[in-house]
């Protein structure tokens, strides 16, 4: 037999449109050969609805997409993911639809609740295998979080699977194929089934998921592996339930999967919230010139504007090369000097200021500046604002509430400085868009004369390898100083994370790409007064 997978981009709360999606895969899956369509986790209502799922109406509009979606597909079974109410209790659930009718439904039974993951909040747990019949072969099913544990392949297993199908919404970090592709080798190997696993594609918020479906033989052998980041109707021929090998896409850079990463957040995020295009700052700096490249690959040069915004610190190469960027991206461009209004504030504060010596104070208002005129701009057009910071910055407060973290979406929130660079090269290996004395000058905010990133923060690769250490593993100050690094670094990176909690809760939404964000996976208090030990 064949079967189909839809791994396709859905959007939370549009079930008419996502219903619309899974009807047209219907169609053209039975149009290519395949007698079975299999969709992905919580496909009619797009994941994840979050407190969405609260709402008895909105179970009332998803079972009423699926029984719609029944009666309009013919000719081929359906397994579908949904929201699913059942004896006063809410299930993540996939249905069997064949002939106009649900043959059965699977709910799910291991809800994850770690992470960017809060399944607990919103279902109850399924108890029952699945297995249903399909052209003489025993099909079992399970939905993503099901497969990363035993009990519910092993279940299917001794209920009479002979193939495992496996429903993902499983959103990207950087290596998660590998991760995945060594859970269901486990699996395989613990229950003798082949594996077909299809994940969802497009961002949501702050995720972004990668779709990278693929199928597994007994052997935990990979017999299929679909493209990542884009949608595809797959097919894979079972031959006496075994996949018979097929295409296989190549494995990408990881660079490369996370530029991918970055643009389809971006374009999901603009597109389906109805912004007619974006703005941002640019600076002449690398971190803005990558979220100008990222923006036009995800929009399209017409839906762009840059702004250069120059002080009197402002180096004429920076304004040169951010002038060299709009040109190179072909991006709407202007430029407005903000030392007349500068001077403005100066003179509107001087009473207040009066003896005391110039600080931070003048450099935020010039962040602060921009930041009012990028939004008004935004206010004006409709176009939403890019922030430029990286994760660098966010980790430790290197930036400006209502200034340059003004704005409606992060596109590097969760690139630290060195990938920042990493992926600055490789998108200048598809095309020349950032100049190279962007990419080889030492980064600064020129906010004073001749100033320096360095001068607040330690080098990069130090400050970058710290916070990943503290906050992507956990690690304690104690056992990061154990693998080489100075106390005093250690000591000032996890102060600087610690005191900037109020500024990252204030940050906008943005793309993750660890296994750790500043986002949904990260909720530490702001008022906190724990110190971990550093002996």
């Amino acid at each position: 037999m064949k079967i189909a997978i839809a791994q396709i981009n859905y959007t939370v709360g549009d079930i008419d449109g996502n219903t619309a999606k899974i009807a047209d895969a219907a169609q053209r899956a039975r149009q290519g050969g395949a007698s079975l369509l299999m969709t992905t986790e919580l496909a009619i209502s797009g994941y994840s609805p979050e407190d969405l799922l609260l709402r008895n109406d909105f179970y009332d509009a998803s079972a009423a997409a699926l029984a719609a979606l029944a009666g309009n597909t013919q000719g081929i079974t359906l397994v579908v993911g949904h929201p699913h109410r059942q004896d006063g209790k809410r299930y993540n659930a996939a249905s069997v639809v064949r002939n106009g009718r649900v043959v059965t439904t699977y709910l799910k039974r291991k809800l994850p609740n770690y992470n960017v993951f809060d399944e607990e909040r919103y279902f109850d747990s399924g108890t029952e295998p699945c297995v249903f019949e399909h052209e003489g072969l025993r099909v079992g099913v399970n939905i993503c979080a099901d497969v990363w544990e035993e009990p519910s392949a092993l279940a299917a297993k001794q209920a009479g699977a002979q193939l495992l199908l496996v429903l993902n919404a499983s959103p990207y970090h950087m290596n998660k194929q590998q991760t995945r592709y060594e859970v269901v080798r486990d699996r395989a190997a613990e229950t003798g089934l082949p594996v077909v696993y299809a994940n969802q594609v497009g961002g949501q918020d702050e995720l972004v998921f990668d779709g990278a479906s693929f199928a597994m033989d007994a052997a935990g052998k990979l017999t299929h592996q679909f493209p990542a980041f884009e949608e595809v109707l797959g097919y894979i021929d079972v031959v006496e339930g075994v996949p018979v090998k097929g295409d296989i896409a190549p494995a990408q850079p990881l660079e490369a999967d996370v530029y991918k990463a970055l643009v389809l957040g971006v374009r999901d995020y603009v597109n389906k919230n109805g912004f007619p295009g974006v703005l941002l700052g640019l600076s002449g700096g690398i971190d803005s010139a990558l979220t100008l490249a990222v923006a036009v690959d995800a929009l399209g040069a017409e839906r762009v504007k840059a702004v250069m915004m120059p002080s009197q610190y402002t180096a004429g190469m920076s304004r040169e090369d951010a002038h060299a960027e709009a040109v190179a991206l072909k991006v709407r461009y202007a430029e407005i000097a903000i030392k007349p209004i500068f001077d403005v504030f100066q003179q509107t504060l001087a009473g207040e200021f009066k003896g005391l010596k110039e600080d931070t104070t003048e450099e935020n208002l010039q962040s602060r500046i921009r930041g009012v005129l990028l939004m008004a701009m935004s206010n004006k057009t409709g176009s939403i604002v890019l922030t430029t910071g990286n994760k660098s910055e966010m980790g430790t407060g290197y930036a400006t509430l209502y200034g340059d973290m003004a704005g409606g979406f992060g596109v590097l929130k969760d690139i630290n400085k060195l990938l920042v660079y990493r992926l600055s090269n490789y998108r200048n290996s598809i095309s020349p868009v950032i100049p190279q004395r962007v990419i080889d000058r030492p980064p600064s905010a020129e906010l004073r004369p001749d100033q320096k990133d360095q001068d607040s923060l330690p080098p990069y690769d130090v400050l970058d390898a710290i916070m990943e250490a503290y906050v992507e593993n956990d690690q304690s100050p104690r056992d990061i100083i154990a693998s080489g690094y100075q106390r005093a670094d250690v000591d000032r990176v996890v102060k600087l994370i610690r005191i900037s909690e109020y500024k990252r809760r204030q940050s906008p939404v943005g793309i993750r790409i660890t296994a750790r964000g500043f986002g949904k996976d990260w909720r530490y208090p702001i008022t906190n007064h724990f110190r971990p030990p550093f002996d």
